[in-house]
């Protein structure tokens, strides 16, 4: 059930040449591994029922593109970053990841293709 607006939640809507700027990719993702309440106002951002901080509006804005290609223009690191949030959202508010398919992929367009990326380690 893999195809989310979190690929977009570690790289930038800056491209630089083929992949997205690499302006995020030390991005710490700690506290969104380990806050909820951080982990859910970046979700509720995605989901337009909160407020943005300005990380989370250049994430939101690379969302669609990045769905549509799987990450296609992220970087190994950028993938990797991706990939843990990810799961992490899958793991612990399967809700929400749900609400987040819907809003993004409501016609399920990426779903087989996002879910091999999410599982890959590539």
């Amino acid at each position: 059930m893999a195809e989310s607006c979190f690929i977009l939640l570690l790289s930038s809507t800056l491209i630089l040449a083929d992949f997205y700027s690499p302006r995020y990719d030390d991005f710490d993702i700690q506290p969104l591994l380990e806050n909820n309440r951080i982990l859910i106002g970046y979700t509720k951002c995605f989901l337009d029922q909160g407020p943005c901080t300005p990380e989370a509006k250049d994430f939101k804005k690379a969302i669609p593109e990045s769905l549509e290609t799987s990450c296609g223009k992220c970087s190994p690191k950028q993938k990797q970053l991706i990939r843990t949030v990810i799961r992490a959202i899958i793991d612990n508010h399967p809700d929400v990841w749900e609400q987040l398919v819907h809003k993004y992929d409501k016609d399920k367009k990426y779903r087989d293709t996002f879910n091999k990326f999410i599982e890959s380690n590539d």
